[in-house]
């Protein structure tokens, strides 16, 4: 059969994984009456609670006479590792662009990376049967974002469609018959070119690993394109490094193809194709798979640095121990050390003492999933507020920088705005209307301005507004930027909390806690409304005495308390704060300082 390689990008939520399930269905990829799953690839958990692709995906389907293989890549920046190096495995990209929304940054961030691999795409506008779809102006936007990307000429040539991923229909015309997918099915076919590695068919065999998997059966699965030649299970093969170093000889004991949902086995590999390899014990992402008699690796894509960091710590507060079963400095430390192995956006780095161990990444989200999957495997940590990761560029400090474009109502504009270029630095750039009663807002801001900001956005818009943002480059530091002004109140007793102290707090500030709940001395049990910290009993009780009062007492009714989720407790806490994650519980509480710390904190702060 003929091949074709094609990767779907795009922005969050633009209906990527949406499409992919109609791809399926209308191949004929599912048999008459099967069950399946709404956005079949989303097979993780977080994937299907968030809506939102974290791990890049292949499938296939057949279509005539041509197999089309497709790679479902995220469409969060956070997850741009993973989008780089899928595209280094395919001839061309689908670029979904919603024709309401417009080009947006994360579309920017992958279609720049497909544009420097030099892939041909096929821009598709989604989602033009919405009612405020705007599919010429979305045109137009896609050619602006390609030209000020150095698209050469083939590229700004692309061939569009409209269409509905959610219906299951694209048409070349807007009025087009909007039956089914065809249009794209045949667009694929003509315009992507077929892999030109088949023309190295005799050539000794070569694979570059994109992806690293790992099946219960057959041990560790690098996933990745045939470069050259053939490769038949049972052959021996051996690993490059990225520099050339002979890592591994071995037997290959399973090669799986992707064929719909699924992996199957076959019998060789051939060049062009996408295939999974078993049988290696050492070999990891961007090494090199190839025959015994090949000397040198194949190049490897670079990856952008991470931008923040976080200190994963063991869980030392009196409740550890209690939620899960793996707490130990040395599990979490190979939990996290797996991690980096299949991640290639993760770095992990040990503290001096062992007992903590910074990760840097990509972004919050990215560690928020991090760390939620790991609770979620029964894993106790204690998590410091992100730092961003500072840089020396020709002698002087330079600070990651961050472009957020912002959808608000024209109501909040103008606080959206104080905000981010007064105490957070930014610089706006762009300020345009965007439909009814909205403004667009594109502005620079310092990655250390947005830790946090996401929960002040939303209280400041009323839920409203929508932000995005990606990863733009290096500028120089551009000094202190204030943190949280509020204080925090903090239980100076163990126990559990009492329903009437909770409501003789109520006029401190807001709480974190409810009534009955564990407390313990340190832990922060709720925000102060002055910006000092304040050293609370939530556990006093009500004097009782052998007085009969005239009447029963009134009822206490507690305001609910805020339940902080997980991105937003980490971006909430102090310098001097910790976030105690546990299976069944997320708890804010002061680090324990000795003395002199202390005094070293206090002086920093002043």
């Amino acid at each position: 059969m003929d091949l074709r390689n094609v990767a779907i990008i795009a922005h969050v939520d633009h209906g990527k994984t949406t499409l992919v399930d109609e791809l399926l269905k209308q191949s004929g990829a599912f048999r008459q009456g099967e069950a399946v799953a709404e956005r079949a690839m989303d097979s993780n958990d977080l994937e299907r609670e968030r809506g939102i692709t974290i791990l890049a995906k292949a499938t296939s389907v057949e279509w005539k006479t041509t197999r089309i293989n497709i790679v479902d890549t995220p469409g969060h920046a956070d997850f741009g590792g993973e989008v780089e190096r899928i595209l280094s495995m395919v001839d061309g990209v689908v670029l979904l662009v919603d024709a309401a929304e417009g080009p947006m940054p994360q579309t920017k961030f992958v279609t720049s990376k497909a544009l420097a691999l030099g892939l041909r795409p096929i821009v598709v506008l989604n989602k033009v049967d919405k009612p405020d779809a705007e599919p010429d102006r979305a045109l137009d936007e896609v050619f602006d974002l390609f030209a000020a990307l150095d698209a050469n000429e083939d590229q700004l040539d692309f061939p569009h469609l409209y269409a509905s991923g959610r219906s299951g229909w694209a048409d070349a015309e807007l009025d087009g018959p909007r039956k089914d997918l065809t249009a794209l099915f045949d667009l694929i076919v003509n315009h992507v070119p077929g892999p030109r590695q088949q023309a190295r068919k005799d050539e000794d065999f070569q694979m570059l690993a994109t992806t690293l998997g790992a099946d219960p059966y057959l041990g560790r699965l690098l996933t990745g394109r045939v470069e050259a030649g053939t490769l038949k299970t049972g052959a021996t093969a051996q690993a490059l490094s990225r520099m050339g170093e002979k890592l591994e000889q071995f037997r290959v004991t399973k090669i799986m193809a992707f064929r719909g949902l699924s992996q199957q086995p076959i019998d060789e590999a051939e060049a062009g194709d996408i295939v999974s390899i078993a049988g290696m014990a050492k070999a990891t992402v961007a090494d090199t798979i190839a025959a015994l008699a090949v000397e040198d690796a194949l190049p490897a894509q670079p990856i952008d640095p991470p931008t923040i960091t976080v200190t994963f710590g063991i869980n030392d507060s009196p409740l550890a121990g209690r939620d899960g079963k793996k707490v130990q400095s040395r599990v979490i430390r190979d939990r996290l050390m797996k991690e980096a192995e299949t991640n290639v956006a993760i770095r992990v780095k040990d503290t001096p003492g062992g007992e903590a161990f910074e990760v840097s990444g990509r972004g919050e989200l990215q560690m928020g999933v991090l760390i939620e999957n790991m609770r979620r495997e029964g894993f106790e940590l204690s998590i410091s507020r992100p730092q961003v990761i500072l840089r020396d560029i020709d002698d002087v400090r330079h600070e990651p920088v961050e472009e957020v474009t912002i959808d608000v109502d024209d109501d909040y504009t103008g606080a959206v705005i104080e905000k981010l270029t007064g105490p957070r630095k930014g610089d706006l750039l762009e300020m345009k209307p965007a439909g009814t009663g909205k403004t667009r807002i594109i502005a620079h801001v310092p990655s250390r301005g947005l830790i946090g900001y996401h929960g002040e956005f939303l209280t400041d818009t009323r839920g409203t507004g929508v932000l995005n943002r990606v990863f733009h480059g290096w500028t120089p530091h551009k000094g202190a930027i204030p943190g949280r002004r509020a204080g925090v109140l903090i239980s100076m007793e163990d126990g559990v909390s009492v329903a009437y102290a909770l409501f003789n707090l109520e006029e401190r500030g807001r709480m974190f806690i409810g009534a009955q709940e564990q407390v313990y001395q340190g832990m922060i049990i709720g925000e102060h409304s002055r910006d000092n910290d304040l050293e609370v009993n939530p556990l006093k009780g009500k004097k009782l005495t052998n007085v009969r009062a005239s009447g029963k007492d009134d009822a206490v009714v507690l305001t609910p308390p805020v339940r902080l989720s997980l991105e937003e407790a980490i971006a909430y806490i102090d310098d001097d704060e910790l976030v105690e994650v546990t299976p069944n519980a997320i708890r804010l509480r002061k680090r324990h300082l000795d003395p002199h710390e202390r005094k070293r904190a206090a002086r920093s702060a002043a």
